[in-house]
């Protein structure tokens, strides 16, 4: 294979990221107590990956003979997944502190992870997706069960290993059926030979064991029954990792695979979409109204909004792929706050993590139950937020493809979540709790709240930020 220049370059955020964790690798091996200038490498090179990639943004294409697609769709997603690894970074700090697990390791294995996510936003081969997700899964294995001695991180680590290794088996059997059909994994020669592969029915039977594994990595229904049980066991930093950066990364692979591959659009798929995404908004949503504890709520709201992005999927056009993407920018900020404020919060032995420990909060601590608040809103649709926008744009692309009545499924579904959202809004501000709050707030925790928050504001009042760089994708 010819390695040119122009290829690297193209593809010199990935191979800046991976350096990056090698690089973290070593220093963990060589410095003893070197966990603080591990974090400050790893911020300062999540910034490096950062400005690559909006380099490299306008070199539309692909590298290595057609196996890597570089710049525009891939960048985009390129930098929310860096966005969501810097926050991740930002809040884990004293985190890790506070729960006496502060490794090295932990930064090595989010950037690993990270590497996996750009992998799969990148592929323009069916080999290319599997490497990526293998190598985001397994590093988010560790990470799930890195509290050691805690029994339910154990626990949440061998239940996400087992059924997730159980979905990579169907993904990896499903490829293998596409493979046998077409000839190829390579995206182009399977959507080139399309309207002839359908006539086979093991060509249906790969692509429909390939949707089984994207919707156990999206959390769709019924594939979602690890999702409370390993967010709620995990460390909450990590939980907030994989919620947003985890799934963005599953929803670039999903977008690629069928908009790219299977021509979504124009297919049968496209019913079992809408079915898929109708049944897990529903249970997202029904299931979350019942949690006290606020981990659980949030594993089932991510449920609930993976159905919401799988509308925009199912509608096959170029709106619900420009929808997708909106709303993972926007859910990026909203989920990445949302479990970051729970992660300040949190004591020792997983206190302050039901809704009756937040009572109170917006007198005992007003900034942060008023971040708290910015993030509940965005999530249950309200505007001026970026959650409204993101709801709107795959709801919209929805009807366009005469999918209107799961764009009322949708409106109906995030009526009913508003109700467990502004639940907690009330219970911080019209509950009264005798107990106070004593973790202190890290300044590394809060600036993360913050730009998560402005996040949130900035894109519900200015969407063409986001809009824009999707122009002309498609």
């Amino acid at each position: 294979m010819d390695f040119s220049s122009p290829d690297l370059f193209s593809t010199s955020p990935i191979l800046a990221l991976t350096a990056l964790a090698l690089v973290v690798l070593f220093l963990k091996a060589l410095l003893k107590r070197g966990e603080d200038v591990i974090f400050g490498v790893t911020l300062i090179g999540i910034v490096i990956c950062i400005s690559l990639a909006v380099a490299t943004y306008g070199r539309a294409g692909t590298a290595f003979q057609g196996m890597i697609q570089v710049g525009g769709f891939t960048n985009f997603f390129y930098l929310v997944f860096m966005v969501a690894t810097g926050l991740t970074v930002l809040i884990s700090r004293s985190y890790l502190q506070r729960e006496e697990i502060n490794f090295g390791e932990y930064y090595c294995m989010l950037l690993f992870a990270a590497s996996g996510m750009m992998l799969i936003a990148a592929a323009q081969d069916l080999i290319i997706i599997f490497l990526g997700i293998e190598l985001m899964s397994i590093s988010l294995y560790v990470l799930a069960g890195f509290m050691r001695k805690r029994q339910k991180s154990n626990e949440s680590a061998l239940k996400y290993f087992l059924l997730g290794a159980f979905a990579t088996g169907f993904l990896l059997y499903g490829i293998a059926l596409l493979y046998g059909v077409s000839g190829s994994t390579r995206f182009v020669v399977i959507a080139e030979n399309f309207p002839a592969l359908t006539a086979d029915p093991v060509f249906w039977i790969g692509v429909g064991l390939v949707m089984v594994g994207f919707s156990f990595k999206v959390a769709a229904v019924p594939f979602h029954m690890w999702v409370p049980d390993v967010y709620e066991g995990a460390p909450t930093t990590v939980s907030a990792f994989m919620s947003t950066g985890g799934k963005a990364a599953a929803f670039s692979g999903f977008v690629l695979v069928f908009f790219h591959a299977f021509q979504v659009g124009n297919s049968k798929i496209t019913d079992v979409l809408a079915v898929l995404s109708a049944a897990t908004m529903i249970i997202g949503n029904v299931i979350a109204i019942s949690q006290q504890n606020l981990k659980r709520m949030l594993a089932y709201s991510s449920i609930a909004h993976a159905g919401y992005m799988l509308a925009g999927l199912a509608a096959g056009n170029g709106l619900g792929q420009t929808g997708i993407m909106y709303y993972l920018a926007a859910y990026t900020f909203m989920n990445v706050g949302s479990f970051g404020v729970l992660s300040v919060l949190e004591e020792q032995e997983e206190k302050n993590l039901t809704f009756d420990d937040y009572a109170g909060l917006g007198y005992k601590r007003p900034l942060i139950a008023a971040i708290m608040s910015i993030f509940m809103f965005s999530l249950s649709g309200i505007p001026p937020f970026a959650g409204f926008f993101g709801k709107y744009y795959v709801f919209a692309a929805a009807v366009k493809a005469n999918l209107t009545w799961l764009a009322v499924v949708g409106v109906l579904t995030s009526a009913i979540s508003a109700y467990y959202y502004l639940r907690l809004v009330v219970y911080m501000y019209f509950r009264e709790s005798e107990s106070a709050v004593t973790t202190e707030i890290s300044r590394p925790s809060l600036a993360a709240l913050v730009i998560s928050a402005i996040g949130v504001i900035g894109l519900g009042i200015l969407p063409s930020l986001v809009l824009d760089l999707t122009q002309g994708l498609f």
